[in-house]
C-alpha cells in the first residue's frame, strides 16, 4: 500500500472495494482505472491542440497518415482505411469533407488512370504541422511528473499490453 503523500482517488476506491468485496481481486483497477483517467486527460489535451490548429480529431487522423506518408503525401483511400481504421463508407465521407476545406484533392493515380490518390494540400500539411507541434508538447507536459527512464519503461509495458489488441 502507498504511504499517505503518493495516494490517489484510484487508491480510495480501491481501498473502498476491497472492504466492501473481499473475496474479489482489484489489482485491474489499479491500472486500467488509472489509464482510464488519463485517457480523459489525453483526449482534452488532443482536442486543444487540434482545436488550436482548427482541426477535429479525425481530420487530423487522415492528415497525419498522409504526413507520415512523406512528400507527395499521398495515399490511396484503401491505404488510408487501413491507417485510420474506419469503414470505407466513413474514409470516403471524410475525404469529401477535408477536399471542401480545401486540405486534400483526389488525383488519379499516375500508375493506373483508374485509381484514386488523396494528396494533402498545403493548407492541409501547414494544419497538420501546427497540430502535431502542440501536441507534443502538451503530451510531454503529460508525462513531466515521469523521467524519461520512467516514460520508456512506462511505453515498453503498454506496448506489451496493447500488442494483442492492435
Amino acid at each position: 500500500m502507498p504511504d499517505a503523500e503518493s495516494t490517489d482517488s484510484v487508491d480510495e476506491i480501491v481501498d473502498a472495494w476491497r472492504r466492501e468485496r473481499p473475496d474479489l481481486d482489484f489489482a485491474p483497477l489499479q491500472v486500467l482505472s488509472r489509464v482510464w483517467r488519463l485517457s480523459r486527460h489525453l483526449d482534452r489535451a488532443r482536442r486543444t491542440s487540434f482545436g488550436s490548429s482548427e482541426l477535429e480529431s479525425w481530420e487530423f487522423d487522415v492528415l497525419s497518415a498522409l504526413r507520415r506518408a512523406g512528400s507527395p503525401y499521398q495515399l490511396s483511400p484503401k491505404a488510408l482505411l487501413e491507417e485510420t481504421m474506419v469503414s470505407s463508407g466513413t474514409m470516403t465521407n471524410r475525404i469529401d469533407r477535408l477536399v471542401g476545406r480545401g486540405f486534400v484533392e483526389r488525383r488519379t493515380s499516375p500508375h493506373d488512370g483508374r485509381g484514386i490518390l488523396v494528396t494533402m494540400t498545403n493548407e492541409g500539411l501547414a494544419r497538420v504541422d501546427a497540430a502535431i507541434a502542440e501536441l507534443v508538447t502538451s503530451e510531454s507536459k503529460l508525462l513531466s511528473a515521469l523521467t524519461k527512464p520512467d516514460q520508456e519503461r512506462l511505453a515498453g509495458l503498454l506496448r506489451k499490453l496493447s500488442r494483442d489488441f492492435d
